[in-house]
């Protein structure tokens, strides 16, 4: 079967992580990726390029010398699609920007560290100091004041899975008028969705709810030292949790989560208690008992574990590349997965200028691209017109659903009436309508299946057979709707050994050791839930992928993507397992930074983050000026000594001067989201919600210069479209009916934490 974006040609001239990675994302898919490489090699020399680059296409071009210029431009104009992730401007100086390319289907997408209308654009982006700038690196325990590095670059991730979903909107757009257009999707901003809770806020204190710290999912240490994630009490089949373990007969009140909750001496009680109980068993044994009760846990592994587990080979989250450099080489997966049009990896990355003759060669015959016939002049938004039907909880997959809506699409979130509350409604579930209907009946499963009729899109993220229980799986639903794309997504993905199990956030953490890489010897999450997030960017693009593909065939098909697979993306530094691998990258709660030259240090009245290639840049810093001749331990210690002798902002004003990337380490949530460049673009949105008074969100960050996305409306209250979506099918003289019948419920159901 082919790939879905086969056919479709891409230059790669990305460095460090996002653009290399985007040109992955986009090859894993079938896009001819050609990357051009620089004649002293690339930027970040590592292991990880043999997962960035593979299956590409490989010509070395100077692209400071004039008649390697001209034939990088030639190459752009005859192409579909431009990766680029230099320093705003820097593409301009080298006549191969945007305008100077001037074909008209060309989609080029930028990725740099900082936008080029923010007053930090001219800054290096390296990965730490824009994560620092974002708000990344906060203390998260009590009496902890220093800010946690963690290696996980989360900003280079999060551009570069935005920008896969935002090209493979611009190919839908193209493919309904023709015509392409410039993407900027800067690191700063693409991590903002990643914020979660934390960026979001109903100002009104009435509305806020109990902590459910210490209840939501704990590490625990077991028998053996090992720690283990646990997520049953009060969730998924808590009583056989309960039977299996022996603790039937635990006083209700320590069973009972909204008991806890709201009851802070209780809640003390049942911590000390769960310590001891998972103190009774090995973690491998906890975590057995805990999958045969259909309950919620997984051991914390380190990464060279997950490696050698059945369901990480069982669920293709690991595949073997003969690479030229390394030999046999284990990388990730394929993260969006296609039925009908699939992903696979073409081959190793190539060496450097591997395919010279054949891409030149292709130059001189290619033609230039005709413009486009124009066949729909008034297109506002790459999902114009496009019916989504959101049948998601908790955030993964109504984060597609959002994606979805804002590039355009008319999304239909449906929740069940038997839930207290719809968990993180207004963050996730802003520009959709909300409809509370119960599939479980035979009246709200014919209301189901008339929407469908008009639908496009239906995405659901209920863990394997789940949804399928219910006679609403992707098999019952192409009897009714072959066309349609189906959108599933899940923890640990959809085959393999784990593929019934179910999971949160923290268990993709902690399966594929990024909890141990984070914590250290004791496992800690990450500052963010980004593989939430990350998967339901993921299954945007896998949408839109399978949109695509329908756009040019017909033909629907059946998507997945899943936790653990975003995790192993957003490690893909370190994801790679070869003769002579040293697993040796920063963890733990201690690290600053990756090395000297990339780290925070304390000033007098905060901390600041550095990022250079060596010290000579330092030659012009007054107190820093002497650290030529010194490396490693003994300039780390020397840097710590000197940047406590001043400000941050004197230190950042010293630096950015001479050219060294440095800002403050943003450690309060309220600043950064009331930061006037953050509001001017929609990063963080105030507005006033119909029932709860002011509310801040985050917003998209890719910008389109044709179909640009959309905020979208606040969420409405659960079911607070019920007359408009009934009316849209027909079905508007029912809604008293429906109501009193509890088929369709508008009001009892809380916008959750």
């Amino acid at each position: 079967m082919s790939s879905v974006l086969e056919g479709v040609r891409v230059i790669d001239f990305g460095q460090y992580i996002a653009g290399p990675l985007l040109g992955m994302l986009l090859a894993d898919q079938g896009a001819d990726v050609i990357r051009v490489e620089r004649p002293d090699g690339p930027s970040m020399d590592t292991p990880a390029n043999a997962t960035w680059n593979r299956g590409k296409r490989s010509i070395t071009l100077d692209l400071k010398n004039a008649e390697d210029a001209a034939t990088a431009k030639k190459l752009m104009a005859s192409t579909d699609v431009v990766i680029e992730n230099f320093r705003p401007g820097v593409m301009d100086r080298l006549g191969l920007a945007y305008d100077a390319i001037a074909a008209p289907q060309l989609i080029y997408c930028s990725l740099p560290g900082f936008a080029a209308d923010d007053p930090r654009a001219a800054m290096p982006a390296y990965e730490g100091v824009v994560a620092a700038a974002a708000a990344t690196y906060f203390p998260r325990d009590d009496g902890e004041s220093d800010p946690i590095y963690t290696a996980i670059p989360i900003a280079s991730c999060y551009a570069a899975f935005q920008s896969a979903v935002a090209i493979t909107m611009a190919l839908l757009a193209r493919g309904r008028d023709g015509a392409g257009q410039r993407i900027e999707t800067p690191m700063f901003d693409a991590l903002f969705p990643s914020l979660g809770s934390r960026g979001h806020k109903v100002h009104d204190p009435k509305f806020k709810g109990p902590s459910r710290r210490g209840i939501w999912g704990l590490q625990y240490e077991c028998k053996d030292g090992r720690w283990l994630q646990f997520h049953g009490f009060g969730n998924q089949n808590f009583a056989s949790f309960a039977d299996a373990a022996g603790i039937s007969d635990w006083d209700d009140g320590l069973l009972d989560l909204q008991t806890i909750m709201h009851d802070p001496a209780l809640r003390k009680q049942h911590e000390a208690r769960a310590r001891e109980l998972f103190k009774t068993r090995t973690a491998q044994e906890w975590e057995d008992l805990i999958a045969g009760a259909g309950s919620e846990g997984a051991m914390c592994r380190t990464s060279a574990e997950w490696f050698d587990h059945p369901h990480a080979w069982g669920s293709e989250m690991i595949l073997e590349v003969d690479d030229p450099n390394f030999g046999k080489m284990l990388q990730p997966g394929v993260n969006a997965r296609l039925s009908k049009s699939p992903g696979r990896v073409r081959g190793p990355a190539p060496k450097p200028d591997q395919h010279r003759a054949k891409i030149l060669q292709e130059i001189e015959t290619a033609q230039p691209m005709a413009p486009g016939e124009n066949l729909e002049a008034q297109l506002k938004s790459a999902l114009q017109g496009v019916k989504v039907l959101d049948l998601c909880i908790i955030l993964a997959g109504p984060t597609c659903g959002r994606t979805l809506a804002e590039f355009g699409a008319d999304v239909i979130k449906i929740d069940s009436p038997t839930r207290a509350a719809v968990a993180s409604h207004n963050d996730v579930n802003r520009a959709k309508k909300s409809i509370v209907l119960d599939l479980k009946s035979d009246e709200g499963k014919e209301i189901f299946w008339r929407m469908v009729e008009d639908a496009d899109v239906i995405c659901q993220n209920y863990r394997a057979g789940k949804i399928a229980a219910l006679g609403l799986g992707y098999d019952e639903v192409i009897k009714r709707r072959p066309d349609i794309v189906y959108a599933s997504m899940n923890a640990y993905g959809h085959v393999g050994p784990w593929a019934l199990r179910p999971g949160h956030e923290q268990f993709a953490q902690a399966c594929t050791g990024m909890q141990l890489r984070h914590g250290g010897e004791r496992p800690r999450l990450q500052p963010n839930p980004v593989n939430d997030y990350g998967t339901g960017f993921m299954g945007a693009y896998a949408v839109a992928l399978a949109l695509f593909h329908k756009q040019r065939t017909g033909e629907g098909q059946h998507v997945d993507t899943a936790l653990a697979y975003t995790a192993m993306t957003l490690q893909s530094p370190f994801m790679q397992d070869y003769n002579g691998k040293i697993w040796d990258e920063p963890t733990g709660r201690d690290s600053r930074g990756s090395s000297p030259l990339h780290r925070a240090y304390e000033a007098k009245d905060g901390w600041v983050f550095i990022g250079t290639r060596d010290t000579a840049a330092f030659a012009g810093v007054k107190g820093l000026s002497d650290m030529a001749n010194l490396q490693g331990a003994a300039l780390e210690q020397a840097l710590q000594d000197r940047f406590r002798t001043d400000a941050v902002a004197a230190w950042v004003t010293q630096l950015t001067a001479v050219g060294v990337s440095a800002h403050r380490c943003v450690v309060d949530i309220d600043e950064l989201m009331q930061d006037p460049y953050v509001i001017a673009n929609n990063l963080s949105a105030t507005r006033p919600h119909a029932f709860l008074g002011d509310v801040t969100t985050t917003g998209p960050a890719p910008r389109l210069s044709r179909t640009p996305v959309r905020l979208g409306d606040p969420a409405s209250e659960p079911g607070a479209d019920a007359v408009e979506i009934l009316t849209g099918i027909g079905r508007a003289d029912d809604f008293n009916r429906l109501v009193e019948s509890g088929i369709v419920k508008v009001d009892g159901i809380r916008a959750g934490w």
